[in-house]
């Protein structure tokens, strides 16, 4: 069974007056089909106003489809009498933490939704160990949350989430206001809950560098699924991201670049340890090459060589016997 399944999804916000009344609908969503995998780790790119953000709300019952159906761990989104147990199943984490933390201590954070579904307490402060133990901030649990680099707080979301048990974890661009390291931070955090606990993991970023180590990306355009693959299959295709006014990863940049310059480099190069292993690979074998070309001109220089020396030799020997020839008639006279 797929933990997320989604068919023919629709979705249109409705616009009104300043009186309240309909105005017009905008649809955000048009015509899309997904599947996840138990235990899969998928990426969804796409640029601002994409409708990534509207998907990553349909998947938890945040928002219900217009049109089309989806079903989270086979149960109907649509379906009221299902609607706690799909939030259950599927975890959120927005952008800002700040939105998410409520408490002022940090484990009395991490406990509230399992205290809110009536976990007995001993359960829960096993829960809350465990949660802030697979995020690397136990060491933080009685520290305020105020105290935290905004990294550290999104760890603590997250460990909030996985207090609550989910099977999985949607991540709407979670580093959005995150600088570089606590960037790193919370994709790490994110990678091994998938990893070590097979937790599915649903990253909704436009960082292209987050999707590389994803078991899956699909980028949104205008509403619709433009493009899915692995990584090397979406990354490896530039100029189509560029269609889509996205980049790929800065290292997938530089290859492409180089490759168009002449160099014989491969167009799915994710990482620095990649590119640099191409490279020697290119310049080895230009080496080959060039020492190929050297020996070629040597033997070609040789060959002329022994035959301007034949030529010389042919020429010396002519002079000798005319030289002979002119001795033997002056004898005569």
């Amino acid at each position: 069974m797929s933990m997320i399944k989604i068919q023919k999804l629709i979705h249109d916000y409705i616009k009104r007056d300043d009186e309240g009344n309909v105005a017009g609908t905008v649809r955000a969503i048009s015509g899309v089909d997904l599947d996840v995998q138990p235990g899969q780790f998928i990426a969804v790119l796409g640029h601002n106003g994409s409708g990534k953000s509207t998907l990553a709300k349909h998947l938890n019952a945040l928002l219900f489809p217009t049109e089309g159906t989806v079903w989270v761990d086979g149960m109907d989104t649509k379906d009221s009498a299902h609607l706690w147990e799909i939030r259950r199943e599927a975890g959120m984490v927005f952008q800002n933490p700040d939105n998410q933390i409520i408490a002022q201590v940090v484990e009395e954070d991490v406990g509230f939704g399992p205290e809110n579904i009536g976990v007995p307490t001993e359960e829960i402060w096993k829960r809350v160990e465990e949660s802030l133990a697979a995020v690397g901030m136990l060491e933080h649990r009685k520290k305020s949350p105020n105290r935290l680099s905004g990294g550290q707080k999104q760890r603590v979301s997250i460990a909030g989430v996985i207090a609550m048990e989910p099977k999985c974890i949607i991540l709407d661009e979670p580093t959005a206001m995150l600088d570089p390291n606590g960037r790193k931070e919370v994709i790490k955090a994110a990678m091994k809950l998938n990893r070590e606990k097979g937790i599915t993991v649903i990253l909704i970023t436009h960082y292209m560098e987050e999707a590389i180590d994803a078991d899956r990306i699909f980028v949104m355009d205008q509403g619709e699924v433009a493009m899915q693959g692995t990584p090397r299959e979406i990354f490896s295709q530039v100029e189509r991201m560029k269609e889509l006014q996205l980049d790929v990863p800065q290292v997938t940049l530089l290859a492409h670049e180089l490759r168009k310059a002449g160099l014989d480099l491969p167009a799915s190069i994710l990482t620095k340890e990649e590119l640099v292993d191409a490279l020697l690979g290119c310049e080895t074998g230009q080496s080959t090459e060039v020492a190929e070309k050297q020996k070629s001109t040597a033997a070609t220089e040789e060959q002329k060589n022994s035959a301007a020396t034949g030529e010389q030799k042919s020429t010396a020997a002519n002079r000798q016997v005319q030289a002979g020839e002119e001795a033997g008639h002056g004898n005569q006279g």
